[in-house]
């Protein structure tokens, strides 16, 4: 075991024989940490949490009561390889959260950035990569192989399919099942998903300048309105604009992806 002699581990905690732990971390009562976890330099860990399987922690990031971190995925074709876990730095996981290590068939690792908030009973599954400063609301789910990229928003009781890519900035309301990739700076809701528009609030709060949400404005309409497939018309966005936020959403359309788009209502 390796514990950083500035760490604070309560005496009814179990820190199994070779478990890493930085300093200044806190380590609550009746909380368990596997003997190949990590946990950085001021880590919390609070009650009743367990952190297991071959698990890194970043600094900061606090882990609260119930929360079950590192455990194996829920797939039926796991047989026991080894596999990780990587969380980020300043995270804040809250109670009953749980996320698993990834699968050999999804390149062995879920990946977790900085900066993110998951709420009470989230869930992040195998081989999923997590951007930065993401939030998963109340009882979220992102499921097997999903790709949530940068600053993107999950409301409550939200599920994402396997596969799917959600695209910086977007946010998914309450309540809603996306089963397709969902552009940047989209706006997703109702309770199949779908495609409604911009995220425009967070466009404005993260002070985008007029010019470029015009420009999204004007984009997301000849997604929705211009002629032929929709990869055809991110294509021809592709050739007009100058936008650099409008040539984000024509370079995730036009990348490889396993699904299909959400699309605007014609």
């Amino acid at each position: 075991m390796s514990v950083d002699p500035a760490a604070l581990i309560h005496p009814m905690a179990v820190v199994e024989d070779g478990a890493g732990i930085g300093p200044g971390t806190r380590v609550g009562p009746f909380s368990v940490i596997g003997a190949e976890v990590r946990l950085g330099a001021n880590v919390e860990v609070k009650s009743n949490a367990v952190v297991t399987g071959k698990t890194s922690i970043g600094d900061e990031t606090v882990i609260f009561s119930g929360a079950v971190i590192g455990e194996i995925p829920q797939d039926l074709k796991f047989k026991g390889e080894e596999t990780r876990l990587v969380v980020g730095k300043r995270n804040r996981i809250r109670e009953g959260v749980t996320m698993n290590t990834g699968t050999d068939g999804g390149g062995g690792e879920t990946r977790v950035g900085d900066d993110c908030l998951f709420m009470t009973g989230a869930h992040v599954a195998h081989d999923a990569r997590v951007g930065d400063r993401v939030i998963v609301a109340n009882q979220g789910a992102i499921a097997g192989h999903c790709v949530i990229e940068d600053d993107v928003i999950i409301g409550g009781l939200s599920g994402i399919h396997q596969w799917v890519r959600v695209g910086r900035g977007a946010i998914i309301g309450a309540v809603t099942m996306v089963t397709n990739d969902v552009i940047p700076y989209g706006l997703v809701q109702s309770p199949r998903g779908q495609l409604d528009g911009l995220n425009l609030v967070g466009l404005k709060r993260k002070g985008v300048a007029r010019s470029d949400i015009t420009a999204l404005r004007a984009a997301f309409q000849m997604l929705a309105q211009g002629d032929g497939a929709f990869q055809d018309r991110a294509r021809r966005l592709g050739e007009e604009t100058d936008s650099a936020y409008v040539r984000e959403i024509v370079d995730f359309v036009l990348d490889a992806s396993d699904r299909s788009y959400l699309t605007p209502e014609r």
